[in-house]
C-alpha cells in the first residue's frame, strides 16, 4: 500500500478523467482495462476472475478493503478524497475504485452454442440503459448477450456501476457483422424474436418461447428502436400490450418485461 498526495503522479493513470466519456471509451478498449467503482462491484468483479490492476482508496476504506489488500498482489493507492476527486474529476461516493484487467470477448458462435435464451442489443449506446439491461438479464436468467458493433461498452464505468456488477455474470460478445451476423444466431437453431411498439407486432405473451426453444431477443436503442434492417432480418415481430395512451417504455423497462416474458 502506497500514501500518494501527488495528482499527476503517473501510478495513477488509469484513473485519470474518469468524466470524460470519449477519452475513457477510446483508452480504456485500447489499453485493456476497465474501472470498477465500490467495495460490492469490486468484489464482483474478482469473483468472476479479472484481475486488478491496481486500488485506488480514501482512508475510510482502508479496513473495509483489507481482505481484498492482502490477498490481491496489486498495487494500492490510498489517497485523500480531495485528490480522488482531482485525479477522476467527480466526488468519488464511494471511496473505492479499482483498475481491471479486462479479458479477451469470447465469439458469438461459442455463446450459443450452449444458451438458449439470449438477447440480442442493437446501437444501445446510452451506458445507464446498457447497465440497467445487464442487471435484469442476470437477475431474469437470460443465458447471454449478444451486442452490435455500434453498442455502447458494458465494462465502462457507468454501466458496471449501474448493473451493480451484473455485467460480469452473463457472458457476452461482439456480432462484429451488423445485421448478416443474425444468421449465425438463427444458423444456432435460435428464433429471433424484434421487440417493437408496431403496431403490426403481436403481444409478446402469445409467442411460444418455453420448453426447448431456443429464443433470441432484439432491442432497439432508445428512441429510434430498432432499424429497419434488423426488423426485416427478424423472424416475428413483438410488443408489449401497453395501456392509458402509453406508446412503449424505456428500453431497460422493456427489457426487464421481456425477459421475464420469455424465461418464465
Amino acid at each position: 500500500m502506497v500514501t500518494v498526495d501527488d495528482p499527476d503522479d503517473p501510478r495513477l493513470s488509469d484513473y485519470t478523467g474518469l468524466t470524460d466519456v470519449e477519452l475513457r471509451r477510446r483508452r480504456e478498449p485500447a489499453e485493456g482495462l476497465f474501472i470498477a467503482e465500490g467495495e460490492k462491484v469490486i468484489r464482483r468483479a474478482r469473483q468472476a476472475g479479472y484481475e486488478m490492476r491496481s486500488m485506488l482508496l480514501s482512508a475510510k476504506w482502508l479496513d473495509v478493503m483489507r481482505d481484498v489488500i492482502d490477498e490481491v498482489p496489486a498495487p494500492v493507492y490510498a489517497v485523500s478524497p480531495e485528490l480522488a476527486e482531482r485525479v477522476t474529476g467527480y466526488h468519488v461516493h464511494r471511496g473505492a475504485l479499482a483498475s481491471m484487467q479486462r479479458k479477451p470477448l469470447p465469439d458469438a458462435a461459442d455463446l450459443l452454442a450452449t444458451a438458449r435464451r439470449v438477447a440480442i442489443m442493437e446501437a444501445v449506446n446510452d451506458h445507464t440503459n446498457i447497465g440497467a439491461i445487464f442487471r435484469s438479464a442476470a437477475a431474469l436468467g437470460m443465458d447471454a448477450v449478444l451486442l452490435s458493433p455500434d453498442c455502447a461498452d458494458p465494462l465502462y464505468r457507468r454501466s458496471v456501476k449501474v448493473s451493480m456488477g451484473a455485467v460480469f455474470a452473463v457472458p457476452y460478445a461482439r456480432l462484429p457483422d451488423w445485421p448478416r451476423g443474425l444468421e449465425t444466431v438463427r444458423d444456432a437453431g435460435f428464433q429471433l424474436l424484434a421487440l417493437t411498439p408496431d403496431e403490426k407486432a403481436v403481444p409478446l405473451d402469445t409467442v411460444p418461447t418455453g420448453g426447448e426453444r431456443r429464443t433470441a431477443l432484439m432491442l432497439g436503442a432508445e428512441g429510434d428502436g430498432l432499424t429497419a434492417r434488423a426488423l426485416r432480418a427478424a423472424d416475428e415481430w413483438v410488443r408489449i400490450p401497453m395501456a392509458h395512451g402509453v406508446d412503449s417504455l424505456n428500453v431497460g423497462a422493456a427489457a426487464a418485461v421481456a425477459f421475464y416474458a420469455v424465461t418464465r
